[in-house]
């Protein structure tokens, strides 16, 4: 059977069994075991799993913790004993939750009890989000969640209990654009101790290696137009590639980008263990308490803070590799080492002050348009429990052109200070003095210069992102439940 005929099949089913007595769910189990079980061997795999319930959305790692879960026999399969049994004690579970949401006792969730019920496990929300969260299940407009609805939506979700509910609510979904880092994920004391944190940053590390080498021509681009404006060849992006191409040939594309890559790793362990820090120190030692969200913000933009600057002189080193003309460096050694004989230590901080200022609005507007978008989405397509790829894949290009938007002045003003060559003991142009200088020569267009070929990169390093951080995760094991919930990106 085609999986989409099965999930209408089990869609049907649902709406159907939603007001059944108890004693129903057997023969809809069997029903469902039988549309699950396409070769009709009488057993269900991960492989008949992963297509029978591929409008759901689920992770391959989700699938698997079903399967371990209801593999009483061991044998890697569920047969229907399993499978039933499986599926009667996690509605169990599920109504344990539902009954602890269900503050009133009235059969009923609304927005107000989903709120008290995620403050009493250390996520503080506001009403309006807890109303987005409601909306996401709620299949009738009733502006409540019914026991069945809540059943129905979860059913294939193996959470256990209120935290993975939170959890499930506010997993991130680190997706690399080369930009600056929102956010950070917030990690259970379990998952942090089982080495699940290191493998998913390990494996946003891995995706925002290949969305960077895949877009960094246009990224190399981009860094011409900020310095150079439209002087070494016609305003256009054409005119820039046929530039890049006759000076170094098409290598040239990528210069810059193994600098680009290499800083990946460092900047994200050191912005993930500063998070931790600072989230100690905001609560003591407390781990089991999660941050709220301004102060998940705010502990966000100092451990970015804190890793730009570890990680600045990279960015200097970058942007000079970038810009360089064909024989100029032999390599990053050789271009650290000019910088340093020539212009002193101090250049390898050159614009680390409007770097630092771009972070805040950049994370501020992509988080919050991000959010909007997916709420607005799932607001108009109650009992979905997954966007989807195209959904995410359009959130996350639409915010971050708008984070772009707002910061893209200050990064151009920190490209051209960290792309100045001046020598020791000379004096250097400050921020202000450039952005007078801009302005009084060029307008206020000129701080936007560059911004076509940077905007053009935006969906493409989404959507390779994305794909690649979904191949990496499976290999390396990580079950991104509720990826869907928040987004960080770099």
């Amino acid at each position: 059977m085609a999986p989409a005929r099965t999930w209408h099949l089990w869609a049907h089913c649902q709406d159907r069994m939603s007001s059944a007595p108890d004693q129903e769910r057997e023969k809809f189990w069997e029903e469902l075991f039988d549309q699950l079980d396409l070769n009709k061997d009488g057993y269900i795999d991960i492989h008949e799993l992963r297509k029978g319930l591929a409008g759901r959305g689920l992770s391959r790692a989700s699938l698997e913790r079903i399967v371990k879960a209801g593999d009483t026999n061991e044998d890697g399969v569920l047969d229907f004993e399993e499978f039933t049994q499986y599926l009667r004690t996690h509605e169990q579970q599920l109504k344990v939750m539902f009954r602890s949401l269900d503050k009133n006792n009235d059969g009923e969730i609304d927005a107000t009890e989903i709120q008290q019920s995620l403050h009493a496990v250390g996520l503080d929300i506001s009403l309006r989000a807890a109303t987005r969260i409601l909306q996401s299940i709620d299949k009738d407009g009733t502006m409540t969640i019914d026991w069945n609805e809540w059943r129905d939506y979860f059913l294939f979700n193996p959470i256990t209990n209120m935290e993975e509910v939170a959890r499930y609510w506010k997993r991130s979904m680190m997706l690399d654009l080369g930009e600056q880092m929102t956010v950070p994920d917030e990690f259970s004391e379990e998952e942090k101790k089982s080495g699940y944190v290191w493998r998913q940053l390990m494996a946003g590390a891995l995706a925002g290696s290949i969305s960077r080498s895949g877009t960094a021509p246009l990224d190399r681009l981009k860094v011409f137009r900020q310095v150079h404006g439209s002087s070494l060849f016609s305003g256009n992006v054409l005119g820039g590639f046929q530039y890049m191409m006759k000076e170094g040939g098409a290598q040239s594309f990528w210069r810059g980008n193994g600098i680009n890559v290499l800083k990946i790793a460092p900047e994200t362990a050191i912005k993930f263990t500063a998070y931790e820090k600072i989230k100690h120190i905001m609560y003591g030692r407390k781990d089991t308490k999660n941050l709220r969200v301004h102060e998940r913000f705010l502990a966000g933009s100092l451990a970015g803070a804190t890793a730009q600057t570890a990680i600045y002189p990279l960015e200097v080193l970058k942007t000079r590799l970038t810009l360089r003309k064909t024989g100029q460096f032999l390599g990053m050694s050789d271009c650290a080492k000019q910088i340093l004989q020539k212009e002193g230590i101090a250049a390898f901080y050159k614009g680390y002050v409007p770097n630092m200022m771009s972070i805040v609005p950049y994370a501020g507007i992509d988080l919050a348009v991000y959010e909007t978008l997916k709420f607005a989405w799932l607001s108009r397509n109650r009992g979905v429990a997954d966007p989807g790829v195209m959904v995410l894949v359009g959130c996350g290009a639409i915010s971050s052109t708008c984070g772009q938007l707002a910061s893209y002045p200050l990064a151009l003003i920190r490209t051209r200070m960290q792309a100045q060559v001046s020598m020791k003991g000379s004096t250097k142009p400050s921020m202000t003095t450039l952005i007078h200088t801009i302005l009084t020569q060029e307008g206020v267009a000129g701080l936007y210069r560059g911004i076509s070929p940077n905007l053009l990169k935006v969906i493409p390093a989404v959507s390779v992102s994305y794909v690649a951080y979904e191949y990496t995760r499976i290999a390396l094991g990580v079950d991104v439940e509720g990826r869907r919930g928040a987004k960080g990106k770099v």
